[in-house]
């Protein structure tokens, strides 16, 4: 799915030092040390292709002292749903992440779904009595708490599902996804152009902000837009709870949206052909080439007197001839000042910091949006992916040369980014593959799976002979031709009713966490089933949805009998008639645990080729079932068939498989808990892989 989530209101936080409150890692305990790697949506099928090219020699020099296997991932292949039960070894019942989104029961509303948030309060709107609290929604036991509980010195490093990070008894964590940029979303970045369109200028429909520059003479003044201001977010949230506003109230809703987010100012100079421009954001003055990007530059967004939000961010010439188009990235937490801790110890992330200079702290860390807005190009998009790439990597290995851990565990994400938006060049068939295309870019996924061999080589340099080393991903990939609308699907089927205008306005995320209108035509009396996330079908089930009409017992199991058999039998493509669907997954069939309740009831597995619509994930219903896909995000993984998605593991030493020759993402869990001779704890659903 859609890995661009807003985690909105997050970020206004009090500039306060908070305290350590973790001892220092235990003495060197003698256990043979494990290094766990990571690589985020590394597909295995392609491993095999690269290595029998010879283009992978590091990662094949690790298969042939151990073996090479397909790791089968969660139902649903998604990266959260995965890495939870990745670091949990329990199957999503048991540890309640099963998309990025999660719905509010009574009112049907999306929401992110890996952690809740609770806002800063305010004395008279202006003294700060309370700090913001985010809580995980992830259930289930790290193993690396576990493991740290019995003496195991642990150092985990931008896992995903890892924010707000936990504390790790005898161990150090640097949180990863969903770690939110200042905003408190996956990503906005800033785009600036004096040939964008009063049209164009706005907010994109997965959040880039695109603003038209004008110029008076040589000099153009816009705003960089940071973090919103929580004591005005508040007064917003209570006012539009009332429900029928006054004209007072309308005047008072109107002049506090133009005070909701905290701006800095930007001043840019240029002239045509000049081929460079100066640059001042709030004081801090810089010239750029076209063609550059700046170094790190630190931020501060005043929320008033008492409060001070920090970040950092790098803004790249893009175009400096006849046109001026400028782009800044997502302002990312400052390490040594972040909103709200994003280590354990909390100092744990401002010495890195010291030590290696700015690296990029946000969960999603590479520009996958604006070049799926076409705001970037795809050569920009590339040297900011390994610049990504080269950030989680020096964390990595500064930690791995530290020497002070009996296990280290860390994940690099750019081989997901890159596939999600490179793969129409592998694929003859997509939509969007031409053949220009292809010969400047059809080797960048191989590029950034050399680059990951490159630095398993950094690794091995670095570890001991006798250190035990797995390579992980959680899943795979597929291409990504046609999108499908699973809703209006749904609606021409009768299982949701629309009442009044069948026209549904197209959804965006800044609709979702700035107060929009979602579900605003379905007449929920009459809709039995709705799509929402990638490939989630929830029954309107009576006594848990809001206005629910579905009975449990068998009405329940009819409904989901009779819509399963459609989905796999009607669900065709109008051009081929090949099916859309391979697979229905019933709740009860793939689930168990304490979180069974916060599942979908359907979850369905889509066939290489077809995803559902990013207005699908939404909730959306617009018209038509069944377009290509001509976004440039052309590979994907989240709500297609688990059974086809599986991940890879390669290990310097054999295990045990399954009848398949397999292992499972859980089973990596309770293996590194036997590795160290810790007790697997009754709960945990995998099973121990070493021989």
């Amino acid at each position: 799915m859609v890995k661009r989530i807003l985690l909105s209101g997050i970020v206004a936080a009090l500039a306060a030092v908070w305290a350590c409150g973790q001892p220092a890692p235990a003495p060197d305990t003698g256990r043979k040390k494990l290094v766990i790697i990571g690589f985020d949506g590394m597909d295995p099928d392609l491993v095999r292709e690269f290595m029998a090219a010879g283009q992978l020699p590091n990662l094949a020099k690790v298969m042939n002292a151990g073996g090479l296997y397909d790791l089968d991932t969660t139902v649903s292949p998604e990266s959260p749903t995965a890495w939870a039960s990745f670091a949990t070894g329990v199957n999503p019942g048991k540890h309640n992440i099963y998309d990025f989104l999660v719905r509010d029961t009574t009112t049907y509303m999306p929401d992110l779904g890996m952690v809740t948030r609770t806002p800063p309060t305010f004395l008279w709107n202006w003294i700060p009595t309370s700090r913001p609290k985010i809580t995980s929604l992830r259930g289930g036991t790290s193993f690396w708490v576990t493991a740290g509980q019995a003496g195991v010195r642990s150092s985990i490093l931008t896992v995903p599902v890892t924010f707000p990070p936990e504390d790790v008894p005898n161990g150090e964590l640097l949180a990863g996804l969903p770690l939110p940029d200042i905003r408190g979303t996956m990503g906005t970045f800033h785009y600036y152009a004096t040939d964008l369109s009063r049209f164009e200028e706005g907010n994109t429909e997965f959040g880039g902000i695109l603003k038209r520059l004008a110029f008076d003479g040589a000099t153009a003044r816009t705003v960089l837009v940071g973090p919103p201001n929580p004591i005005v977010r508040a007064r917003l949230t209570a006012l539009r709870a009332k429900g029928a506003p006054s004209d007072t109230d309308r005047t008072t809703l109107a002049e506090l949206e133009t005070q909701e987010d905290v701006t800095l100012p930007v001043t840019m100079t240029w002239s045509k052909g000049r081929g460079a421009a100066d640059i001042d954001v709030d004081g801090q003055k810089i010239t750029l080439k076209a063609g550059e990007w700046s170094k790190w530059i630190n931020l501060e967004f005043r929320i008033n007197l008492f409060i001070t939000v920090e970040g950092m961010a790098q803004i790249h010439l893009m175009k400096a001839d006849d046109d001026l188009q400028v782009y800044v990235s997502p302002v990312n937490w400052k390490p040594d000042a972040p909103p709200v801790p994003m280590s354990s110890p909390s100092r744990f992330a401002g010495d890195l910091y010291a030590s290696l200079g700015p690296f990029r702290t946000l969960g999603w860390a590479e520009a996958t949006w604006p070049l799926n807005e076409d705001r970037m190009s795809e050569a920009t998009f590339m040297d900011d992916l390994y610049r990504a790439f080269d950030d989680r990597a020096r964390v990595i290995l500064n930690r791995l040369t530290s020497g002070s851990w009996d296990l280290l565990i860390g994940v690099i994400e750019s081989t997901d980014r890159v596939q999600h938006m490179m793969w129409r060049h592998r694929d003859t068939t997509h939509p969007l593959h031409d053949a220009a295309g292809a010969a400047a870019y059809g080797d960048s996924i191989l590029r950034t799976y050399r680059r990951s061999d490159q630095f398993i080589g950094e690794v091995l340099d670095q570890i001991g002979s006798d250190t035990t080393l797995m390579i992980v991903s959680d899943h795979g990939f597929h291409s990504w031709r046609k999108a499908v609308n699973m809703n209006t699907w749904l609606v021409q089927q009768g299982f949701m009713v629309l009442k009044g205008q069948e026209k549904v306005d197209e959804k965006t995320l800044d609709d979702l966490f700035g107060g929009g209108q979602f579900w605003e035509n379905v007449d929920w009396s009459r809709t039995r089933a709705y799509a929402m996330g990638l490939g989630q079908i929830y029954f309107n089930l009576r006594g848990r949805e809001g206005q629910g009409i579905v009975s449990t017992g068998e009405e329940y199991r009819a409904l989901a009998t009779d819509l399963s058999a459609r989905l796999m039998a009607g669900l065709r493509d109008p051009d081929t008639g090949e099916p859309i669907v391979t697979n229905v997954y019933k709740r009860d069939d793939v689930y168990a645990g304490e979180y069974l309740h916060n599942a979908s009831d359907l979850q369905v597995g889509f066939a290489d080729g077809y995803r559902v619509s990013w207005q699908t994930t939404l909730g959306g219903s617009p018209q038509g079932i069944v377009y290509p896909n001509m976004k440039k995000w052309s590979g994907d993984h989240g709500g297609f068939d688990f059974a086809s998605t599986a991940g890879v593991l390669i290990t310097n030493q054999p295990i045990t498989t399954d009848a398949n020759g397999r292992a499972n993402i859980i089973d990596i869990a309770p293996t590194v808990l036997k590795h160290f001779g810790v007790t697997v704890p009754g709960a945990i659903d995998g099973r121990g892989l070493w021989k």
